[in-house]
């Protein structure tokens, strides 16, 4: 079976990212729907019998497949080929495309979803954009896709918050204490206290106060509101440029199979 391999913070961020790039593909593809999807490829992590791997868990993912698999990684220079040093994210994406390059030999691997929010830190998807160029070019091919959500993947729930007639009242009420949208704004949203009078540029706790910290509610902003509007929203907090990638460069597997 053909994998993409996931590589997150969290759980939520593999559901919301999977799901996004789903949606992206069957748009893309009219004759592809949920059961030739899940026949297409299977969204995994880097070990066997996993759905995602997070990103604290690297190192222990590399060490333990040196243990089980005799993995043997190159050793790692701190910089690209060309001498550049790796920016932040740089060198763990690096170590994760050379154990996937190593899984490859006994596994379908074809494509990678990097997935991370940058959290005022833009070096990240600039460390990762390094990691694929240095792969960009090697064999067997490997599908590199990036979805940096600025600030947090919260901002691409937010992007498709769509208030229902009882949220509506929340939602003026949240505008009006912000002086701005944050469903058409979230970017402007980088505060991190959970205390007032600050919480309320908290993302958490703007999409907390907008779906009653309801799941289901926040599935179906990145689940039924349409690609387009999640495209226009989307444009500063990374989801359009996520979308394109995943229309791009994942879209290449399902025409080769």
């Amino acid at each position: 079976m053909v994998e993409v391999i996931v590589i997150v913070e969290s759980g939520a961020d593999a559901r919301t990212a999977t799901k996004l790039a789903e949606r992206v593909l069957k748009e893309k593809f009219d004759w592809l729907d949920d059961d030739i999807l899940q026949h297409c490829f299977q969204w995994t992590g880097l070990e066997s019998g996993t759905e995602f791997s997070c990103w604290r868990d690297i190192i222990k993912i590399i060490e333990d497949a040196k243990e089980k698999l005799k993995y043997k990684p190159s050793r790692f220079l701190g910089h690209d080929s060309n001498g550049v040093p790796l920016k932040a994210d740089g060198a763990a994406s690096i170590k994760v495309l050379n154990l996937v390059r190593f899984l490859q030999r006994t596994r379908q691997i074809k494509a990678i979803l990097f997935i991370r929010d940058l959290d005022n830190q833009p070096e990240r998807k600039e460390g990762i954009e390094q990691a694929r160029l240095e792969h960009l070019n090697k064999t067997p091919k490997l599908e590199i896709i990036i979805g940096a959500a600025d600030p947090k993947r919260e901002a691409w729930v937010l992007n498709g918050f769509i208030a229902f007639d009882d949220e509506k009242v929340i939602l003026e009420d949240i505008k009006n204490k912000l002086s701005f949208d944050p469903s058409i704004e979230p970017k402007r949203l980088r505060s991190t206290s959970e205390k007032e009078p600050e919480r309320i540029r908290n993302i958490k706790f703007v999409v907390e106060q907008l779906t009653g910290k309801d799941m289901e509610r926040e599935k179906q902003c990145w689940e039924e509101t349409s690609l387009e509007i999640l495209r226009v929203r989307g444009v500063k907090t990374g989801l359009m440029a996520y979308l394109q990638e995943v229309e791009e460069r994942l879209s290449v597997i399902i025409l080769s199979e």
